[in-house]
């Protein structure tokens, strides 16, 4: 069984282990901030103290960490060389704690302190759901497990109201691989099924802003852009709040559905 925790960007997968996902944390953004002329102090024991009450609100087996644990590249800051390792140490003190790098974590391995679980950035299969970041290609046997979790995309929607003030929400996604998609990167294998849902989860640091699937994206932010069925997958809010698919949210705000 695979849910989100209510009004969190965390979820929960129960099989024989009981798993607490959260993707995108991006300790030290405060850094990339203070260098553009923002100066905010270093959110990482917020961040912790929250993550450690869902834990104690879920009481998991494990915790996996889908990538951009950490924010700055290609060169780590003296605050994430201080504030990461002991923030992991704190997490693995109570939980076992799974790491699959994204494109943000150089040096996380170095970082990560003895009980963390460091996995290939292609990620890992626990108890047959498949876990990468998402800015990679999956290992293709995290593409056959039955059901699959990314994050990297920070994924939201940007929605107005009728005087045209717009706001962007972060969002579940939940889809569809395509198939021709797949087939072409891997090859057609019994071992590969092509027919797979995937879940795409939103920044658990929210200073971190989303990607609004609804809006032209240039940027290709890795395969998984490229993966997904977008104009079928369906968009829920943090609260749960089921908005519709992707091609229903573009006509309704007068956008043609992606070609």
């Amino acid at each position: 069984m695979i849910s989100p925790i209510f009004d969190a960007p965390l979820l929960l997968v129960e099989g024989e282990k009981r798993v607490l996902v959260a993707a995108d944390i991006h300790l030290g953004l405060e850094h990339e901030l203070m260098l553009g002329g923002i100066s905010i102090p270093s959110q990482t024991e917020k961040i912790l103290s929250r993550m450690q009450g869902y834990l104690e609100e879920t009481k998991p087996d494990r915790l996996v960490l889908l990538g951009d644990v950490k924010h700055n590249v290609p060169r780590t800051s003296w605050q994430e060389k201080r504030e990461v390792p002991e923030f992991l140490r704190s997490l693995s003190s109570v939980v076992k704690v799974d790491v699959v790098p994204g494109n943000h974590d150089n040096d996380l391995t170095d970082m990560a302190p003895l009980g963390v679980r460091m996995h290939p950035s292609t990620g890992f299969v626990l108890d047959g759901v498949g876990y990468f970041h998402g800015h990679t290609w999956p290992d293709e046997r995290v593409v056959a497990a039955d059901h699959l979790v990314a994050g990297h995309l920070h994924p939201a929607v940007r929605l107005a109201d009728p005087l045209g003030h717009a706001t962007v929400r972060p969002v579940w996604a939940k889809a569809q691989l395509l198939a021709s998609v797949v087939a072409e990167h891997y090859g057609s294998s019994r071992d590969c099924p092509l027919n797979r849902e995937i879940i795409i989860a939103p920044a658990f640091n929210h200073l971190c802003g989303g990607l609004p699937l609804n809006e032209p994206v240039e940027d290709p932010h890795g395969p998984l852009m490229a993966m997904v069925d977008w104009d079928r997958a369906r968009l829920y809010l943090l609260d749960g709040t089921d908005i519709g698919s992707m091609a229903e949210i573009k006509a309704a705000l007068g956008e043609r559905p992606r070609q």
